[in-house]
């Protein structure tokens, strides 16, 4: 299904997540878990020696660091029942990954929603469009070289378009996905951050 390829570069991270996730709970101090309003779980604070996870269902573009296109839809959940936004903050000594993600819907075409978004990047420096048939697979995250820059890979080719802009350590993403019905687009907004003794 389209939307659930829309931000997997957000979700490769969350991957690393739940690995250090596993890794701490087997040291855990302290899980504190706030339930929502039907008595879901809504945040989950885990503290243990050697660092602290922290994974919230609540995101909004102020943590993303970009404005929400005018007109478009937060989409709350997928066919499935899963959460279409997320916060992730895992702290390990000096180490730190951040990811937020959150998905939208938009009755425009994805060409407008580029000429929007890249004017907003701007701000965080020289933008990079790349073109894919499926999202997460063009860019680069980098563990193959020394750069700090990131790239597109492969053909860079496909009707699904990922603008970035910043460092493979501090990246702004934004993922635009056309519907199936050729009506609109989905677009994910994200930003990750990672910290640590080998990063810029």
């Amino acid at each position: 299904m389209q939307t659930r390829n829309l931000m997997a570069n957000s979700y490769f991270a969350a991957m690393l997540t739940v690995i250090a996730v596993l890794l701490l709970v087997l040291a855990a101090c302290s899980i504190n878990v706030k339930k929502g309003e039907q008595g879901e779980d809504k945040r989950v604070d885990i503290q243990t020696p050697v660092g602290g996870i922290h994974v919230s269902k609540d995101a909004d573009e102020g943590d993303v660091g970009l404005p929400v296109y005018p007109g478009a839809r937060k989409k709350e959940k997928d066919d499935e029942g899963g959460e279409k936004s997320a916060n992730v903050n895992i702290s390990a000594g000096k180490f730190g990954l951040r990811v937020v993600a959150i998905e939208y819907e938009s009755n425009d075409s994805p060409d407008k929603l580029v000429s929007y978004y890249r004017d907003q990047l701007k701000k965080y420096g020289k933008v990079l469009e790349c073109h894919t048939t499926r999202h997460g697979q063009s860019t680069s995250t980098g563990d193959d070289d020394d750069s700090n820059e990131l790239k597109c890979e492969g053909d860079n080719n496909g009707k699904n378009i990922e603008l970035k802009v910043g460092t493979k350590q501090n990246q702004h993403i934004v993922a635009i996905e056309p519907t199936k019905n050729g009506k609109g687009c989905d677009f994910g907004l994200v930003h990750v951050q990672i910290q640590g003794k080998d990063t810029v």
